[in-house]
């Protein structure tokens, strides 16, 4: 016999609500801190202190900064979606799909620039949990790849069907090089990053178009082949 959930009683909902709002308040706190202070002389201790709240309750919501962090990228994956859902709604070739998609992505980033490169000293490093491929980055990791997967899927491309299923994942491969020329980029307004998304889509959308080619084929099996080698472990 399956016993039912209990109902969540009168107080509950507000209750969640209020937490919601104060992990909200911490986090928007930290990110502005790091922009103003830097990632690394920015303290949890600071954080509650600037958002009003005891240390113990900031602690309570975020096990440390760098699960702060992983608060930020939660956060970006759901507001960068939201940045891309008029493209991805009313365009249909890929070509304009993956620009738009690709922009909004920097648009979203731009406020965070001035202390992107200092922050990525930590994330580069391999185990740092702060890596966008560490385990604990899954969440954030996968649902940038299901953006990708709605610019492919959602296109009038016709693909290999294992070309298809792989593109996704190597599209967001692509993107984590855009964000590290966009770290690093010191041009006005990160110009060349933009100049960068508008000169790569083009050939991105060729190369898809070639891999239908049967006498390219071969050649495809044999990347498709070696990224899945590469997957595996040792």
């Amino acid at each position: 016999m399956t016993t039912a959930a209990a109902e969540p009683g009168p107080d509950e909902k507000p209750r969640r609500a209020r937490g919601e709002q104060t992990r909200q308040l911490i986090l928007e706190t930290a990110l502005r801190l790091f922009r103003e202070r830097g990632y690394a002389e920015t303290t949890m201790r600071a954080i509650a202190k600037e958002a009003g709240v005891a240390v113990g309750n900031a602690y309570y919501y975020f096990d440390s900064k760098e699960h702060l962090i992983q608060g930020f990228y939660d956060r970006n994956q759901t507001i960068h979606r939201a940045a891309a859902e008029q493209v991805l709604a009313t365009e249909k070739e890929l070509a304009p799909r993956l620009r738009g998609v690709l922009h909004a992505g920097i648009d979203v980033n731009e406020p965070y620039h001035s202390f992107a490169a200092t922050f990525f000293k930590t994330a580069a490093e391999p185990s740092s949990p702060l890596s966008p491929f560490s385990s604990e980055s899954s969440p954030a990791r996968e649902a940038a790849i299901a953006i990708f997967r709605d610019v492919v899927d959602g296109s009038t491309a016709k693909l290999d069907p294992e070309l298809r299923k792989e593109l996704p994942e190597l599209l967001w491969l692509g993107w984590m090089g855009v964000i590290l020329f966009w770290v690093y980029d010191k041009s006005p307004d990160q110009r060349r990053t933009r100049r960068l998304i508008d000169g790569a889509v083009p050939l991105i959308d060729r190369m898809v178009s070639l891999s239908r080619l049967r006498v390219l084929r071969p050649a495809l099996r044999q990347v498709l082949a070696l990224i899945e080698t590469v997957r595996k472990d040792d």
